[in-house]
């Protein structure tokens, strides 16, 4: 899904998640245009993981208090380690949310003051 054409900006996360919904509330109530792209539903291309656990950011990318994390055996958390991308595009539950990514590059994971800081002077 590409990014909204007049800032770029596309967040990826959950529909349930109560973290994406309290960002998507926060972006729309400044204004901030913006891309949605449900995780789950969606999906997130191959590539585009490869690119995010390539980055300095990846080990923010993994949400190791998931319940998907806890249901997982050893072997397949130790994937974590080499084959994150794999991992991620297998359970997308287990990416934490929301990721906010402007054009090709990643901006962050999570929604914090830093991000929100990073949005507002980029809108």
């Amino acid at each position: 899904m590409p990014a909204d054409p007049r800032t770029g900006l596309t967040v990826y996360g959950l529909k349930t998640c109560d973290t994406c919904r309290k960002a998507r509330r926060w972006l729309d109530g400044n204004g901030i245009a913006y891309t949605w792209v449900d995780v789950r539903d969606d999906g997130v291309p191959e590539a585009r993981l490869r690119r995010w656990a390539a980055s300095e950011t990846a080990a923010d990318l993994l949400n190791r208090r998931s319940t998907t994390w806890r249901s997982l055996d050893d072997a397949e958390r130790s994937r974590a380690d080499s084959d994150l991308a794999g991992l991620l595009g297998e359970h997308p539950t287990l990416i934490k949310r929301p990721v906010f990514e402007r054009g090709e590059r990643l901006l962050g994971v999570g929604f914090t003051a830093e991000i929100q800081a990073a949005l507002e002077q980029q809108s």
